[in-house]
């Protein structure tokens, strides 16, 4: 009986490990999924952009060459800090479009998908602007300010009351 045992053990053992290695792969593959979003978002939101220039006639010139400045070590360009939702703080600490987000979810009778979101925070309701409202609500989840129960549903977090002011 304890050969059983052992040979049990030992199995126990390889699959735990490979569950290790497993989930050290989806680690690794989460962030690079993320930061290939970030890239995605930062595109589209460029292309936009430019349409909205030349829409408005403002001439585009693609054909100029590109000059990248220097940026100072440390130095974050163009980046919206979240800040994780401690004791204490509101929407009011967190940069607008976010507030916006955190106001919207908090007003809703229930949790509202990404495209509920956008309308009411005044974008088009468009593919890019949905996808990239959804990264924000993900953003808002995993610092703490919103909750996501049912995938693609979100609600205040159960950690803050909605609508949260500092005294």
């Amino acid at each position: 009986m304890g050969s059983l045992i052992g040979e049990l053990d030992e199995r126990r053992a390889a699959v735990r490990a490979r569950v290790e290695e497993l989930e050290g792969e989806i680690a690794v593959l989460t962030a690079r999924l993320e930061a290939e979003r970030s890239r995605l978002e930062r595109l589209t939101v460029t292309r936009e952009t430019l349409e909205e220039l030349a829409a408005e006639g403002v001439a585009v010139d693609v054909d100029a060459p590109v000059v990248q400045e220097p940026v100072n070590e440390g130095q974050v360009v163009g980046v919206q800090t979240v800040v994780a939702w401690r004791e204490g703080m509101s929407s009011a600490d967190l940069p607008p479009v976010y507030r916006d987000i955190v106001d919207v979810i908090d007003d809703a009778p229930g949790p509202v998908q990404a495209k509920q979101v956008v309308p009411r925070i005044g974008l088009p309701v468009r593919t890019s602007k949905i996808e990239g409202t959804r990264g924000k609500l993900k953003r808002l989840v995993e610092r703490g300010w919103l909750a996501e129960a049912t995938p693609g549903l979100f609600a205040p977090s159960a950690r803050r009351a909605p609508n949260d002011t500092a005294d």
